[in-house]
């Protein structure tokens, strides 16, 4: 009993190939932009980050200064 080829259940017209085409150039795009964003997201990330350590850096100034002064109590 010979046995039959197996076929895609999938129609591959030009219509449907066209899609597709279609579809992969607009993802494409969009993939671009979703790592633009994600990128712009580190970066500002980064710079939060950057702010927070600066900005314990001198609370950390203050408060010394403070304690050698004597304003606050060790």
């Amino acid at each position: 009993m010979p046995s039959e080829p197996m076929h895609s259940p999938y129609v591959h017209t030009p219509m449907t190939r066209g899609l597709r085409a279609v579809e992969s150039f607009l993802l494409s795009g969009g993939q671009q932009t979703a790592r633009r964003n994600a990128w712009a997201a580190v970066v500002a990330d980064r710079q939060r980050a950057r702010d927070r350590r600066d900005a314990q850096h001198e609370m950390d100034a203050l408060t010394a200064g403070q304690r050698i002064s004597g304003v606050l109590p060790d």
